[in-house]
């Protein structure tokens, strides 16, 4: 098993700056951390969840969404089996409820992944 909980969610004004972070955990991932990618998808109320980033933990590589890209930055830290997500230039369309989710075997984390975190809301107010 594996648990995902994201923190770091909140309210910021148009153009601001937050920072998520997915702390990860279990005997699974600790095994196995290098076998899965990672990412964030986020859903507003009315639409359905949509990706965000994803990484691959043994490579790093990422992916963006067209709606973010030079905006939002994924990482993570190997140390702490920590992902991040560092949001910059911040719109209101932004304003989400934002969840970390882990797959393993893949490059890209897909919209049925292994595991989910339990979601954290931003707001961006205009």
């Amino acid at each position: 098993q594996v648990q995902l909980v994201e923190s770091g969610g909140g309210l910021v004004q148009h153009g601001g700056s937050l920072r998520l972070s997915c702390a990860a955990s279990g005997r699974t991932f600790s095994t196995y951390a290098m076998a899965y990618a990672m990412g964030w998808f986020r859903q507003a109320p009315g639409k359905e969840r949509e990706f965000v980033a994803s990484i691959k933990w043994s490579s790093g590589s990422t992916y963006y969404a067209d709606s973010v890209k030079g905006r939002f930055t994924i990482s993570i830290d190997n140390a702490k089996n920590t992902m991040y997500l560092q949001m910059n230039s911040l719109k209101p369309e932004d304003t989400a409820v934002y969840y970390c989710a882990a797959e393993y075997g893949r490059g890209v984390v897909t919209r049925t992944p292994d595991y989910w975190g339990q979601g954290t809301q931003v707001t961006v107010s205009s």
